[in-house]
C-alpha cells in the first residue's frame, strides 16, 4: 500500500490485497476502487458475507464520526437511505497503522444515469422516497449535508434510491461538515452552512434542476435569481418552480412538506406514474377527483347542468303537450259549429 498527500485517492492497493483486521481478524480482498474523498477511499472488496464496500482513512476521527452516524441508521426502523454497517477495525502496514470499515455494498446505476433514459415520473418517484427518508433522518436530529446525485445510487428490486457516502452527515445546529458547492446553499447566496433540514432540502431542489442540466451549469450572479432562470428555460422543471423556489428560499420546514406538495403537483397528470410509486417506495398518492380538486368541481357542475337540463325539458314537454290539446279541442269545437 502506498500513502501519497496528493488532490488524488491518498491510498493506492492493487487487486487482490488481502486486508485483515487486526481486531476481529476478518479478511477482505481488495477487487477495485469504487471512490475517495476528502476524508478516505471507498474500495470494493469480497468478504466471507459476499461484496462490501471498505473505507480507508487516515483521519480516525472521520472514521469514528461515520461509524457513529451509521451505528445511529441502524437504530432507526424503517430507515434505508444510508449503507448498514457491517465491521470497523484497524489495518496494520508497514507505513504505519490505518483504521477502516466495512458497510454494505450498494449496487446500482447512480441517479443521473438511472433517470437518463426514464421518462419524468420517475423523478417525482425517486424525490417522494428521497424526502420519506430524510425526514426519518432529520427526526432523529441528523441532517445529510453533502447530498448529491453522484452519492445517490438506484437499486433494486424493488426500485429504491440509497446513498453511498454518509461523510459529510452532520447532528442538526451544527456546521455542515461537507459540501459539493453546486448544492450548497451557502455558495449561492441563499442561506448558511448551518445544518437543518431546509439545508438538505435546498440540495434536494438542486438535485432537481441538475436532472434536467445534467453537466451542471457555472454560476454567474448567483442568487435566486439566476437558478430562477435556469428553472423556467426548462419545460420539465416549469410545473415544479414554486416549489423549487420554496425549497431554494428555505420555506419548507421539514421535509414532509416538500413532499407533500411534489405528490399533489404529481397527483394529476402523473396519475400513472405514481402507480409504479407502489413498486418504488409505497408512495401514496390523493385521488385526482377528490372533494375540493378543481376536476372534482367540474364534475359536479356538469351533474347539476345535467339535472337542470333534464328538468327543463320535461316542462317542455307537458308545455308541448297542453298546446297541442287545446288546439285539438279548438279543431274540434270548429267542427261542430
Amino acid at each position: 500500500m502506498t500513502m501519497m498527500n496528493s488532490m488524488k485517492s491518498p491510498f493506492k492497493i492493487n487487486r487482490g490485497t488481502i486486508i485483515i483486521g487486526k481486531w476481529h481478524k476478518k479478511e477482505y480482498t481488495i477487487l477495485k476502487e469504487l471512490g475517495y474523498g476528502a476524508n478516505g477511499t471507498v474500495f470494493l472488496a469480497e468478504s466471507v458475507l459476499g461484496k462490501v464496500a471498505l473505507k480507508l482513512s487516515d483521519n480516525g476521527m472521520s472514521i469514528i464520526s461515520e461509524v457513529n452516524v451509521l451505528k445511529s441508521f441502524a437504530k432507526v426502523q424503517g430507515y434505508s437511505l444510508g449503507p448498514s454497517l457491517i465491521d470497523v477495525d484497524d489495518w496494520i502496514t508497514t507505513s504505519g497503522t490505518v483504521s477502516f470499515y466495512v458497510m454494505e455494498y450498494i449496487n446500482g446505476p447512480s441517479l443521473l444515469s438511472f433517470i437518463e433514459n426514464k421518462d419524468n415520473s420517475w423523478v417525482n418517484v425517486l424525490m417522494i422516497q428521497l424526502l420519506k427518508d430524510l425526514q426519518v433522518l432529520h427526526d432523529n436530529n441528523w441532517v445529510f449535508g453533502d447530498l448529491k446525485p453522484e452519492n445517490l445510487i438506484i437499486n433494486g428490486p424493488p426500485t429504491r434510491i440509497r446513498c453511498i457516502d454518509v461523510g459529510g452527515t452532520t447532528i442538526i445546529g451544527r456546521a455542515i461538515k461537507e459540501f459539493t458547492e453546486f448544492y450548497d446553499r451557502g455558495y449561492w447566496g441563499l442561506g448558511s452552512r448551518k445544518a437543518e433540514p431546509s439545508y438538505d432540502l435546498f440540495a434536494v431542489a438542486m438535485i432537481m434542476i441538475n436532472i434536467s442540466y445534467p453537466k451542471r451549469f457555472d454560476k454567474v450572479e448567483g442568487g435566486l435569481k439566476q437558478l430562477q432562470i435556469m428553472i423556467q428555460k426548462k419545460r420539465e422543471l416549469l410545473s415544479y418552480e414554486r416549489m423549487l423556489t420554496k425549497a431554494l428560499t428555505g420555506q419548507y420546514i421539514t421535509a414532509d412538506e416538500m413532499r407533500r406538495e411534489l405528490i399533489q403537483l404529481s397527483s394529476g397528470k402523473e396519475i400513472k406514474a405514481n402507480t409504479r410509486a407502489s413498486v418504488a417506495g409505497n408512495v401514496k398518492t390523493p385521488s385526482v377527483h377528490n372533494k375540493g380538486s378543481s376536476s372534482g368541481r367540474i364534475q359536479a357542475q356538469q351533474k347539476k347542468k345535467a339535472k337542470k337540463k333534464k328538468r327543463t325539458g320535461y316542462l317542455e314537454s307537458i308545455l308541448l303537450i297542453v298546446v297541442i290539446s287545446l288546439l285539438y279541442i279548438v279543431y274540434i269545437y270548429g267542427q261542430l259549429t
